[in-house]
């Protein structure tokens, strides 16, 4: 069974195209990794990545990714 998650929370993630904003999670199930769309930054361009391509930038408040703690 495939689901769709609209991301609400505004976050930015590294992917093999620079910078981006994610719009979704697509999850296949527990065989395939999930897919994320994610619109880059720089040029707009909405583009779909695997789950093993991305990664969430720095994200102060929350400390995701701060090397300080």
């Amino acid at each position: 069974m495939t689901a769709i998650h609209e991301i609400q929370q505004v976050m930015y993630v590294e992917t093999p195209h620079g910078e981006g904003m994610p719009l979704f999670l697509i999850d296949y199930g527990p065989h395939l990794n999930s897919i994320w769309v994610v619109a880059n930054c720089e040029d707009g361009k909405v583009r779909h990545y695997d789950s093993n391509d991305i990664r969430i930038t720095v994200n102060h408040t929350l400390h995701l990714n701060d090397k300080k703690h």
